[in-house]
């Protein structure tokens, strides 16, 4: 055999390389993968949105230059993937005046035959980024007199340019917001606001009067991650079923007439204001809150001014203080919150809940996962509501949470530390791949979050 010249090889070096330049130039322009990178991702993310609960294993290294090339990307993936799957999708979004509503079946296995009517409309101008979104759920009446109330209300509202959810509970029988159908609901309506490019995504409220009080406080603990505020009114629920530390980075409103004694309702605001007040007090730069008892009412008041002051607040998406208290609501739990996520729960089959807190400083980031257990110190005689609590924490010593990363939260040119419960958990540089991104996006389905990096927990490994 002849020998292969230096300057033959370099030449052929030189074409190859020209030729994955071109070939990844023309990806880039298009804003699109190439086909074989496209279709796995989206048969990944039907998957997925079929149920799924696999991870995307495409380890291609991201340049820190081609993080928002590949979010977007990721994105268009992901929106083509929900454009083709076989679902009820939300119906075209029209002036809230004309009281448009569609129909949602929901869950067969979670509620039987359960049917969700619901209004989606708008009203004003569309602003740049986005309408406004606020989801508002009904009192506990006849539910077709309290469908309709809710979108007399919501055009009386003054917070145009504004988009409104309004449902209709599906049954007087499972008379619930929180129950595990709705869960299906909210985050389905979420998926598809967020897709749609009409809604900011960094302006979702929650809010609602009486059983929808109660629903909307328990919801603004479970999701606050995607809110900017919420505004439950007529309600006030025991602390244990909404958490007020997972209330962190929202901005949080709760008005109930000060004579509303029904089920201690009143009572129970009170005691919500209390601990709001004792965490704003500790963390002043978070926790902002407006909870009220409003003197000379009882279940009835007027109700105007909530939606005005939640929207002067927007979401921040990228905390760097995170407090998450990751409790079950109606047996199921949430599969991440914020930049975490978690492969496995350090409670197990234990009746305990496990508490995050994440703190961001620079680059080092330091991690508390303790199990909480709850005392109670206070119920009340008649209904044997549970009214007040001393909650006790302990280290978690298993459990496995992945702390995702973007160049939001750190800076990624630079060297990480992670400490765990106040051990060495990790210190490097974090490597950006394209599995980060897909993944994040197919688990919070947010496009403000789809993370190029992330670091791994095993705390029974520390």
């Amino acid at each position: 055999m002849k020998p292969i010249s230096s300057l033959r090889i370099s030449m052929a070096l030189i074409v190859l390389f020209v030729c994955v330049t071109v070939v990844c130039g023309a990806s880039k322009c298009s804003g699109e993968y190439p086909d074989e990178v496209k279709k796995q991702m989206k048969e990944f993310f039907t998957e997925r949105l079929a149920g799924g609960e696999g991870v995307f294993a495409d380890w291609t290294p991201v340049a820190l230059t081609d993080i928002e090339w590949e979010r977007k990307a990721v994105w268009k993936v992901w929106k083509e993937a929900n454009n083709g799957f076989e679902e009820e999708k939300l119906i075209p979004l029209d002036s809230l005046a004309l009281k448009r509503s569609g129909r949602w079946r929901l869950p067969e296995e979670w509620e039987a035959g359960a049917v969700m009517p619901y209004y989606w409309g708008i009203k004003g101008e569309k602003p740049g980024g986005g309408y406004p979104l606020y989801l508002y759920l009904h009192g506990s009446g006849s539910k077709e007199h309290e469908w309709h109330a809710g979108i007399t209300l919501a055009q009386r509202f003054d917070d145009a340019p504004s988009a409104y959810f309004i449902p209709q509970i599906p049954s007087e029988k499972q008379y619930r917001w929180y129950q595990r159908s709705k869960q299906y609901a909210w985050e389905k309506m979420l998926r598809l606001a967020l897709l749609s490019g009409d809604v900011d995504p960094n302006a979702v409220y929650f809010f609602g009067i009486s059983e929808g009080g109660y629903g909307s406080q328990r919801m603004a603990s479970f999701y606050a991650d995607y809110l900017a505020g919420a505004g439950p009114m007529a309600g006030g629920e025991p602390l244990k079923n909404a958490p007020a530390e997972n209330c962190r980075n929202i901005a949080f409103s709760l008005r109930t007439g000060a004579n509303d004694a029904g089920f201690y309702r009143n009572t129970l605001t009170q005691y919500t204001k209390e601990e709001f007040d004792r965490l704003q007090a500790a963390f002043p730069a978070g926790f902002v809150h407006e909870v009220e008892l409003i003197p000379g009412k009882g279940h009835g008041f007027d109700y105007s001014p909530n939606t005005p002051w939640l929207r002067r607040h927007k979401r921040n998406p990228y905390p760097r203080f995170v407090s998450w208290e990751d409790m079950e609501m109606d047996g199921r739990y949430r599969e991440g919150f914020y930049n975490l996520l978690v492969h496995e729960r350090s409670n197990g089959d234990e009746a305990e809940r496990t508490y995050y807190e994440m703190e961001i400083d620079g680059n080092r980031i330091s991690l508390r996962v303790d199990l909480v257990a709850y005392e109670v110190t206070e119920k009340d005689p008649r209904w044997g509501i549970e009214m007040k609590f001393a909650k006790s924490y302990k280290a978690a010593t298993r459990g496995r949470v992945t702390i995702y990363l973007c160049n939001e939260l750190v800076d990624l040119d630079k060297e990480v530390t992670v400490t765990v419960n106040g051990k060495p958990a990790f210190k490097g540089r974090v490597v950006c791949e394209r599995r980060h991104l897909v993944n994040s996006c197919a688990a919070f389905f947010d496009p403000e979050r789809l993370y190029p990096a992330a670091v791994e927990i095993d705390l029974s490994a520390l």
